[in-house]
């Protein structure tokens, strides 16, 4: 196995960028989740996982700069934040005020569609959600579980073969790791948690399958909204997380038990 793909995503909710090479840390791909809008209505964390209010978001992409943040919009302007223009960039195109930070409020938490309802009645509909606080792992961090989510390409090959489209993005799950399985077949990774995985010269210890969400479904970017990247997994690859229910998977959560150099094109190994 090898690392096919390297991201972060500066902004939660908010596109991210590819790269070449990384030095994980506790906290993950550096500059990682570093920052997330405040609704400064309700005082939540604003999250596509509610895409009937946010999933505008993932229209916008962020790089991170030296100063700290750089976003890319639709009209192909860009902003520098953290500034009190950028928080109005965003909330001009997310259409509630929002402010961009990286101190993590105290009870930090978001609301998440029930995916299920959100296949049913569509992303514009009022639907059921939960509130998920954030920092599950990490304390004090923008993270919804764990530093670190991984998708293998058999996974994908896997979803994509049961979708009408014949094909699924892997921009969709938004994992930070995308490790090249080869011919392996099917969702391979339901069999690590409680392994470690050696990537590059960092130990990863994978803790659990990553439910998914209705952020799949929706635009990103250019790339169209897409119901089958949810519903292939609702019906076909549903798994029970002990301690935390039944729901539709792919890929999974990990911690950084040791931080080290990683690059596209490194080994992988499962140990």
């Amino acid at each position: 196995m090898k690392i096919a793909a390297l991201r972060r995503y500066p902004v939660k909710s908010v596109l991210g960028e590819d790269l070449r090479s990384a030095e994980l840390g506790e906290r993950g791909v550096p500059g990682d989740r570093r920052f997330a809008l405040v609704d400064a209505e309700s005082g939540l964390i604003a999250s596509a996982k509610q895409p009937r209010l946010w999933r505008a978001l993932l229209s916008a992409r962020a790089e991170v700069t030296d100063g700290g943040v750089r976003v890319a919009f639709p009209d192909g302007s860009t902003v520098d934040g953290p500034s009190a223009g950028l928080d109005r960039a965003l909330s001009k195109l997310s259409g509630r005020e929002v402010r961009l930070t990286d101190v993590v409020p105290e009870g930090a938490a978001l609301h998440r569609s029930i995916p299920e309802e959100v296949l049913e009645s569509g992303v514009e509909a009022e639907v059921g959600a939960t509130v998920t606080t954030l920092g599950a792992i990490l304390p004090g961090t923008f993270f919804d579980f764990a530093p670190v989510h991984i998708v293998t390409t058999a996974t994908l090959t896997a979803i994509s073969a049961r979708s009408p489209r014949g094909t699924v993005e892997v921009e969709r799950y938004r994992p930070n790791l995308v490790v090249d399985t080869g011919e392996a077949e099917g969702f391979v990774e339901d069999e690590w948690p409680g392994r470690v995985l050696v990537v590059g010269g960092a130990r990863l210890r994978v803790l659990l399958p990553s439910p998914r969400c209705a952020i799949p479904t929706l635009a990103h970017g250019s790339l169209p909204a897409d119901r089958d990247a949810l519903r292939v997994l609702a019906s076909h690859h549903r798994v029970t997380i002990p301690d935390f229910g039944t729901f539709p998977t792919a890929g999974v959560y990990a911690v950084v038990e040791q931080g080290g150099a990683v690059a596209v094109g490194d080994g992988v190994e499962l140990s």
